[in-house]
């Protein structure tokens, strides 16, 4: 099998001719992503190219402003980021129609990610505002895909296609500090939930015109852990979450694409919604103490219903030894026999701008193990 025709087979509930292998956000198959320009990266990708199955994160550019619209009367005004010790500050302001919001994010050069200092709405009363942008349809741009296609190969055979797409619970979620965001979910549900579902109206939309642009094989749908315990009690996913969850996936469906929930942590009281969304597969099935389930036990729990991804914690693959990831691979590939619809995945992955030696020995050590057990 190709590496494509692998993970088609296990999205199917087929059995594949091997264990299939993915370094999630570590994709090989994409010439723009910043770890494959990084040196330190180099030696790891050529090897996640070369004894990996590509899933390749990738979405269409869009024309969204702001709250999933494109409304154009609605604009960003950016300062110049200002230097703060190692970090770079960037305050932006939004402009509605009920009046300005504020926006303050901070980046190192040493990490790849983006820390929100001040979240752009404070109480519900931002969010009210934000909301008062009239809501105009996204436009999307799919000139890019011909050059991500090539690189996974003729017939894409190296691998497939996933879009990451937020639930409504996610941007709503996002809209404010954590602490603040459970606050208003669990003191003024009446308001969260409204606010979920007029973004899941508008998040719905926009999706049906991703699709008519063009059908990838597979979405990861992000959002369903801010709903998780410990932080939340499970009733409130089940109320809130999951009728986003069912729709997006019953959408999907109908266009010919699968499904994957991304949902971190303590997930065991969460399963049977999961089953019930009528999604496809489920990541990054933490193992325990990060997570309250094994992986085994998952799978039994689903009856080989859903495709799991995982549960090889980057914190291991950062931290561990190389005996300690041996161990782990071995352990959880052995405990697995048996079961057809899995791939050996991390939890996450680097954000390091400079790769430490030791953790790209362990991706190494993992990558071989497993190369050697499905063989």
């Amino acid at each position: 099998m190709t590496s494509r025709e692998r993970l088609l087979a296990v999205l199917d509930g087929r059995t594949p001719d091997r264990l299939p292998l993915s370094t999630y956000e570590l994709c090989g198959r994409n010439s723009e992503a910043w770890e494959n320009r990084a040196p330190s990266y180099r030696s790891l990708m050529e090897l996640i190219r070369r004894d990996t199955d590509a899933i390749t994160m990738w979405k269409p550019a869009s024309n969204e402003v702001a709250a999933l619209s494109a409304w154009p009367a609605s604009w960003w005004h950016e300062t110049r980021p200002a230097a703060n010790g190692r970090h770079q500050v960037t305050t932006s302001i939004l402009e509605t129609p009920r009046g300005p919001l504020r926006r303050v994010t901070k980046t190192s050069p040493d990490l790849h990610t983006v820390w929100q200092v001040e979240h752009l709405c404070k109480d519900r009363h931002d969010v009210d505002r934000l909301l008062s942008i009239p809501y105009v349809p996204v436009d999307y741009d799919f000139s890019d895909e011909a050059r991500i296609r090539a690189e996974l190969g003729p017939g894409s055979q190296h691998g497939i296609l996933m879009p990451s797409i937020a639930d409504a619970v996610c941007t709503a979620m996002e809209l404010m500090n954590f602490e603040d965001a459970m606050v208003w979910a669990l003191t003024e549900r009446s308001h969260f939930s409204a606010t979920v579902r007029r973004l899941h109206e508008r998040g719905m939309t926009n999706l049906e015109r991703m699709l008519a642009g063009s059908v990838q094989e597979l979405y990861r749908i992000v959002g369903s852990e801010y709903l998780a315990p410990p932080y939340m009690d499970p009733a409130l996913f089940y109320d809130v979450a999951l009728p986003c969850l069912e729709d997006i996936c019953a959408l999907l469906r109908r266009h010919g694409a699968k499904s994957r929930i991304h949902c971190h942590g303590r997930i065991a009281d969460l399963v049977d919604a999961f089953v019930a969304s009528g999604c496809d597969a489920l990541d990054p099935c933490e193992a325990p103490p990060d997570g309250d389930i094994t992986l085994p036990e998952l799978y039994r729990r689903t009856e080989g219903r859903l495709t799991l991804f995982g549960n090889i914690e980057l914190r291991l693959l950062e931290r561990g030894t190389p005996d300690e990831v041996r161990d782990t691979v071995l352990g959880l590939i052995d405990s697995m026999q048996g079961a057809c619809n899995w791939v050996l995945m991390p939890t996450a992955a680097p954000i390091d701008a400079v790769l430490r030696p030791a953790t790209a020995r362990n991706y190494e050590v993992m990558i071989e193990t497993a190369r050697r057990c499905r063989a």
